[in-house]
């Protein structure tokens, strides 16, 4: 197999799981929604067998791709340290995993459709949560007997709204909105 230099050959463990990931991606790039696990070992430049050694299933690659968005959300957030209170932070947060998705929308609507997807390990929610959490710091001005169910709930809300942009029925200048007015909703709920 002749090795393309301009890709990284991945030896074991986390760095092979993290260029099948890379690979997956770039065929999403390339418009290569419908890739078989074949076509992903190949872009990989790995045996036919190490994507589902290492995932088990597309679905599950799929999870960690989103899982990778999850953590570039939080990075951002993180760089951005956004100030005022929780709802103010929980609002910037959503202008900033809004901003993640619409960066390669076409690339996330594929991820996030496959998300409905049954695997055997459960996916990225409590990392989902984390973003939450993080945004809400101390909870200043909300009700502190029901917070710890508040990041689970801000989840939930945004992957809802995720969900009718990914079908084509939200438009992409109406995702960060509409998943605002949720988000004020369910703090609304816990003021």
């Amino acid at each position: 197999m002749t090795i393309d230099k301009t890709k990284t050959v991945k030896s074991r463990g986390e760095p092979v799981r993290q260029g099948i990931i890379d690979a997956a991606e770039r065929l999403l790039r390339q418009g290569k929604a419908e890739f078989s696990m074949r076509d992903l070992a190949a872009e990989a430049q790995v045996s036919f067998a190490t994507p589902f050694n290492h995932f088990g299933s597309k679905a599950a690659i799929m999870q960690a791709l989103s899982a990778r968005r999850i953590d570039e959300m939080q990075a951002r957030y993180l760089a951005a340290r956004p100030d005022g209170d929780a709802h103010a932070r929980v609002l910037a947060a959503i202008a900033i995993a809004a901003g993640v998705m619409l960066e390669e929308a076409r690339v996330n609507r594929v991820v996030m459709g496959w998300l409905g997807t049954p695997v055997t390990v459960p996916g990225p929610l409590e990392q989902s949560s984390a973003l939450w959490a993080l945004a809400l710091g101390d909870g200043d001005g909300l009700s502190a007997d029901r917070a710890q169910q508040l990041p689970r709930q801000l989840a939930f809300g945004f992957r809802g709204v995720l969900s009718f942009w990914t079908a084509g029925e939200l438009p992409d200048e109406e995702l960060a909105p509409q998943a605002q007015a949720v988000a004020a909703t369910v703090l609304r709920g816990f003021a």
